[in-house]
């Protein structure tokens, strides 16, 4: 009977194959400390420690918007963008993702950021192209790769987009001052059919 190799032996054999692979492994070695900092007392970590923190989101948001004005279908959107709009919005994302709570703490609040996008009229193509350059953007900084983080990533950026395009049609009623802010993980959210 042939012996069962696990998968994580094929991506080690690569490296064999393509030693610069091992690039890639040492710089992310040199963010386990951030990483691994919750799991080494038990805990699970948030989302948001492991992506390397409020600096990692801060550096996504950074470089995202700084692309914005140079694309044809997001730039009309973002054409009087407030100059601070990358740091609210990485502030937004790492609360949601169980980091600090620099967002909330200063004032913002789940009703705000959907606010933002009442009456926009934002569009499946608009939602797309949104999507494609952010997760590009993040592989461009250096968001962490594995499989688990990136699911939770898009998963979260797939459910906030869609909520962004519902909510920016005719004829939504504006959140209730008080609505929590999302909190996202590792795991799925739940399903429509729970209210």
């Amino acid at each position: 009977m042939p012996a069962i190799v696990p998968p994580i032996c094929h991506r080690y054999d690569g490296l064999r194959k393509n030693p610069a692979h091992a690039l890639d492994i040492r710089r992310a070695v040199a963010k386990l400390s951030v990483m691994t900092k919750d799991s080494q007392s038990g805990e699970i970590p948030t989302l948001a420690s492991w992506a390397g923190g409020p600096e990692a989101l801060r550096a996504l948001t950074k470089r995202f918007y700084e692309k914005v004005p140079h694309d044809a279908v997001l730039a009309p959107v973002f054409a009087r963008m407030d100059p601070h709009h990358a740091e609210h919005v990485a502030a937004f994302i790492t609360e949601v993702f169980g980091g600090p709570k620099g967002y909330s703490g200063s004032g913002g609040s789940h009703a705000h950021m959907i606010g933002r996008h009442l009456g926009r009229h934002l569009t499946e193509e608009f939602r797309k192209r949104w999507l494609a350059i952010i997760l590009d953007t993040a592989d461009e900084v250096g968001l962490p790769a594995d499989p688990e983080f990136r699911a939770a990533f898009v998963g979260y950026l797939e459910w906030g987009t869609r909520l962004a395009v519902l909510n920016s049609q005719d004829g939504v009623t504006p959140p209730p001052a008080d609505a929590p802010m999302p909190e996202w993980n590792w795991g799925p959210p739940g399903g429509p059919w729970q209210g």
